[in-house]
């Protein structure tokens, strides 16, 4: 049985701060290990249930935030910047199971701890088929393409209901309570990685009662962005319509291609300075 793990570091009990989460700076170390400890706990967990085999996906910043010698399971660690696929870099049709670890609300949420969509610096909402989407949803129109279901989401109780709306059966470990955008009431980091642990086992031993993303299709990405630079360098990438003075919209048949036109709208955006 095989699982992708795509795993964020915002979502992780305890971080609460950009600091925490950026590699260079001093409290970084610490954090990138309760980090490791939950992508860990989640494998175990799986491997309880009967799981063998692992992909994990680090899918946050600089996107090597993980000791590959510390991966439980012997997992493969796929590491590194500019990937096609970006946070779903790997998938395909012959995994089991997917998990999003240490994942994180919506830029549009009220008050998800360190709550942004892709970029946050550019982007300040995003839809599909008119319904806001977090990193999670827009994530699952690679799961969809390639019929894999989401079971397991861990982060604050924002992105267990967001990643709901795309994947309603999804099991989530709440970790955190968000109090602002700066602020939470975390679990201690041992009894996180229990839960995660309990609840992975708990998806793959219902992993018969899951079924892919289901998203309509065509399907429709709307973004707007901070300000109309944005949508107007968006317009370079064909097919995509300015729709108002900051913001724009991709329309596909195929949810594969809508999310790569939606990630060079992403790499794009990040060559503007403000």
């Amino acid at each position: 049985m095989k699982i992708y793990i795509s795993s964020d570091m915002e979502g992780t009990a305890g971080v609460v701060d950009w600091n925490q989460c950026v590699a260079g700076n001093a409290d970084y170390p610490y954090y990138r290990g309760l980090l490791q400890n939950e992508i860990n706990a989640s494998i175990e967990g799986a491997m309880a249930a009967g799981a063998t085999e692992f992909l994990l996906n680090d899918s946050h910043s600089a996107m090597q935030n993980l000791y590959p010698d510390r991966l439980a399971g012997n997992a493969r660690y796929l590491s590194g910047k500019h990937k096609p696929l970006y946070m779903m870099q790997g998938l395909d049709s012959s995994y089991d199971a997917i998990f999003f670890i240490s994942y994180h609300g919506s830029m549009s949420s009220e008050s998800s701890v360190l709550s942004h969509t892709y970029n946050p610096r550019a982007i300040s909402e995003i839809k599909i088929n008119g319904h806001i989407a977090s990193e999670a949803g827009l994530n699952c129109l690679v799961a969809q393409h390639y019929g894999v279901p989401v079971v397991l989401v861990s982060g604050d109780e924002t992105t267990e209901i967001e990643t709901q709306v795309w994947s309603p059966d999804v099991r989530a470990a709440v970790v955190k309570k968000s109090v602002s955008r700066f602020a939470a009431d975390n679990m201690h980091p041992t009894e996180a990685c229990e839960l995660i642990k309990a609840k992975a086992e708990e998806a793959i031993k219902s992993l018969a009662s899951f079924k892919a993303p289901k998203i309509e299709l065509p399907a429709t990405i709307e973004i707007t962005f901070h300000n109309g630079d944005f949508a107007e360098q968006a317009t370079w990438i064909p097919g995509t319509v300015r729709t108002g003075a900051k913001t724009v919209s991709l329309t596909d048949n195929d949810g594969l291609n809508l999310f790569r036109r939606f990630i060079a709208t992403v790499y794009l955006s990040r060559t503007i300075v403000e």
